[in-house]
């Protein structure tokens, strides 16, 4: 058996002098307290803009080229990484293979807790094995307090491979120090219940996950000014979204809007291609695929040509 390391000292474990009368408190005293304690995540992300913004480019570059984007966590962590990875499909229309969340103990460990799993370093190694990480590759390892062994394992064998990598936690660096290209550090302090970093850390850590997915969507051309224009139309509220999106953009009816749709194999981006440059389908998908898919460079390709 390994020797048991003091953790005492992490941010994450020290106990918040603001809820030390936490088993005290009302209902209504406890939801104030937590508001005010939430609000720390938001500063959090904006002291850490320059490493996120720098994590976005790095991925969004790292996919043009045929590259993956993997989150990498046990416990919470873990399961948000699996979250923001399950979500890219259906509002950007990615291949579930672009963005995959990878969790100590499997899919199992979604729904009930595995927490003991965290501390195999070799399992995050083979993790990475597994999924065949190669140099084209981002790895982001999420750890709320910095140790956990199986992100550790998971980016040592991450670099090993030539993976662009990023670490995510919310201790400072001289309590955990890592070896990445991108080191995030989230510090929302010490949580309302002590050491349960499923609160602040995990906030922060949905945030930052949004940012850098959602981010890197952008650069990749999936969004046309604020609009999922790659949003895949696979359920009644998507098909709505789909319609009002085209609906709003153009000056189209509802009606017309939907014939477009259907005229584009219900592809929105396509749809609007077709209607502003008078392309039918196939060209249009062509000329996206020329383009990457960034409807902004396909119709100024157009209007160039003319």
């Amino acid at each position: 058996m390994q020797p048991l390391v003091q953790r005492g000292h992490l941010l994450t474990e020290q106990a918040n002098p603001n809820s030390q009368n936490l088993d005290q408190l009302t209902a209504l005293e406890l939801v104030d307290l937590f508001n005010q304690e939430d609000a720390k995540a938001v500063a959090a992300i904006a002291a850490a803009r320059q490493e996120l913004a720098e994590a976005i480019t790095r991925t969004a570059e790292a996919m043009r080229h045929g590259g993956r984007l993997f989150y990498v966590g046990a416990g919470t962590s873990g399961r948000l990484g699996v979250l923001d990875a399950a979500e890219c499909p259906p509002t950007f229309c990615t291949d579930p293979e672009q963005v995959q969340g990878i969790i100590a103990g499997g899919a199992a460990a979604l729904l009930r807790s595995s927490e003991e799993l965290e501390d195999r370093e070799e399992d995050g190694a083979a993790a990475i094995a597994h999924h065949r990480i190669t140099e084209r590759d981002v790895v982001v390892g999420i750890t709320a307090g910095g140790t956990t062994p199986y992100v550790h394992g998971s980016l040592q064998a991450a670099r090993q491979r030539g993976a662009t990598t990023v670490f995510i936690a919310c201790v400072p660096a001289d309590q955990v120090s890592v070896h990445a290209d991108v080191d995030i550090r989230l510090l929302v302090g010490p949580e309302v219940l002590a050491g349960s970093t499923r609160l602040k850390a995990g906030t922060v850590t949905k945030l930052a996950l949004n940012t850098i997915s959602t981010g890197v969507m952008v650069q990749l051309g999936k969004v046309y000014g604020n609009r999922m224009v790659d949003v895949a139309v696979t359920n009644t509220k998507l098909h709505d979204r789909a319609l009002r999106i085209i609906c709003d953009l153009t000056d189209l009816s509802r009606e017309d809007a939907a014939y477009l749709l259907e005229r584009s194999g219900r592809k929105v981006k396509l749809a609007l291609l077709m209607h502003w440059t008078g392309l039918e389908r196939e060209e249009g998908d062509r000329l996206l695929a020329d383009h990457q898919g960034n409807l902004r460079l396909a119709i100024r390709a157009v209007k160039d040509s003319l």
